[in-house]
């Protein structure tokens, strides 16, 4: 006779990312060309400068390197077409909007006695503290934390670890939303309830969504 599966605990806390799911971002060096009202002067979709800009952002995002030293790194990638100060334009233009109704479902969900709220976020300080200023959705979440704090990044099993340790919650209670595979992939190995978000579509409904189906709304 075959024993019955392991009865899921009920979502105690609703984790989210920022970017791409929260808050539009660009997705690549044009667009924050685009954005900042700067011209594009190199070929943005080279496949090693892309390269060399992914490993210096990931090294700003875990607090490795300061603001200044990030903004001569990729100005130096891209071989003086862009100067720092350009360079920290693009970075401030990266940060667009917030998706319509991601504020609204943070707000119903903190009517909720259920459950909590929080964000974890590959980010960096310069984007971090626009969150209370420009962007304020993600800065009324009950548990905020990001990449640059915590030394560490996604999809690091590391982080996920260092989040439940923050927020005292055990992994089956956290749902997460993320708009990279790799970070749901991550989460979902880590035994958290991981729900991929397209980006390019309505967020908030698609949160809704997945949150109707656990029963959390």
């Amino acid at each position: 006779m075959s024993s019955a599966p392991p009865i899921s605990p009920p979502v105690s806390l609703v984790c989210f990312d920022w970017g791409g799911v929260i808050l539009r971002i660009c997705r690549g060096f044009a667009q924050g060309c685009e954005q900042a009202g700067l011209d594009v002067r190199l070929n943005a979709d080279d496949a090693d400068l892309y390269s060399v800009q992914r490993t210096i952002a990931a090294q700003y995002q875990v607090g490795a390197l300061s603001e200044s030293e990030f903004f001569a790194h990729v100005s130096a990638s891209t071989r003086g077409a862009y100067t720092p100060h350009e360079i920290a334009q693009i970075h401030d233009a990266w940060l667009i909007e917030e998706y319509p109704g991601a504020r609204g479902l943070i707000d119903e969900l903190h009517t909720l006695e259920s459950v909590q709220t929080g964000m974890l976020s590959n980010t960096n300080a310069r984007h971090w503290a626009r969150r209370e200023r420009d962007f304020t959705a993600a800065g009324t979440l009950h548990h905020q934390h990001a990449s640059h704090l915590l030394g560490l990044a996604k999809p690091d099993d590391r982080i996920f670890r260092a989040f439940e340790r923050e927020t005292g919650r055990n992994p089956g209670e956290i749902v997460f939303f993320d708009d990279l595979p790799e970070n749901i992939d991550a989460a979902t190995t880590a035994g958290w309830r991981g729900v991929l978000i397209d980006h390019e579509g309505d967020t908030a409904a698609q949160m809704r969504t997945a949150l109707g189906a656990l029963g959390v709304l």
